[in-house]
């Protein structure tokens, strides 16, 4: 087979697999002063209504710190805090961790919500119970999927772009690659004052110098990514911040359509 030919196969295969698939990939779930996901409550009770959803499953692995008792713990009270804001809006929630085979209620899935936290542990343990390319599947056949935070970093091709320190070593830093660029969540435009290190803004470019065709988006807090099909948009009250090599980053305001960073 000609590379071509090839070419054209895999072509028509990433469109296919585009055509489908429904996201929202959201920065941050708190904002200062406001409870627990209260600032995408109506996004996210939007997106499962026009889908049709029920019932959502969870994936709960980047809490690591919610108890001291335990890790299962700490997924515990991760999944009765997001119980109860999914619970006021009308969806029932169902967590990975309480499954004897999570691959197969992923499979099963009528929607997928995975929450922020640590983006090194959800990784490794995404890996290492299989569901990281379970999700994948399911993601790319239709089934919608929603993160925030670390759960938009696994939306990406790998975890590089995470804000978060590496507390586990994951089999790889390769993610799920529903979108084909990088987010960098909780974006912040400057250092606190009195703190000399690297700037958000230094540390993409580093990224960027030695990942020189890999595009990456500033997510700012209060903002996130509505996917539907090849159509993508930016909503929230943020612009967002989009660095490539080479060139100067460029802002995008609320409400722009992103849909060239699918393609």
């Amino acid at each position: 087979m000609s590379v071509k030919i090839k070419s054209v196969i895999l072509a028509i295969k990433y469109k296919s697999q585009t055509m489908n698939k429904k996201l929202l990939l959201i920065s941050n779930s708190t904002m200062a002063g406001e409870a627990y996901l209260a600032w995408p409550q109506k996004y996210i009770k939007d997106f499962l209504i026009a889908e049709n959803v029920k019932k959502v499953t969870f994936v709960p692995y980047a809490g690591v710190g919610l108890s001291e008792e335990s890790l299962e713990a700490s997924y515990d009270v991760y999944t009765s805090r997001v119980s109860e804001v999914f619970g006021s809006l009308g969806f029932e929630i169902v967590s990975v961790h309480n499954s004897a085979d999570p691959v197969k209620l992923i499979n099963e899935s009528e929607a997928i919500a995975v929450g922020g936290g640590n983006t090194f542990h959800i990784v490794a343990e995404m890996q290492k119970t299989g569901i990281m390319d379970a999700i994948k599947n399911s993601t790319e056949s239709g089934i919608p999927y929603m993160g925030w935070s670390a759960g938009s970093n696994v939306a990406c091709p790998s975890l590089m772009t995470t804000n978060d320190m590496p507390i586990i070593e994951p089999t790889s830093f390769k993610c799920m690659g529903v979108i084909p660029f990088q987010i960098n969540p909780h974006y912040l435009d400057a250092n606190p004052e009195g703190h000399g290190g690297e700037t958000r803004q230094q540390r993409i470019e580093e990224f960027l110098v030695v990942n020189r065709k890999v595009k990456v988006l500033g997510l700012r807090e209060a903002s996130l990514l509505y996917v539907n099909g090849a159509s993508m948009k930016l909503l929230g009250n943020r612009n967002a911040r989009l660095f490539q090599f080479g060139e100067e980053p460029a802002e995008y305001e609320s409400g722009s359509d992103l849909s060239f960073l699918l393609g």
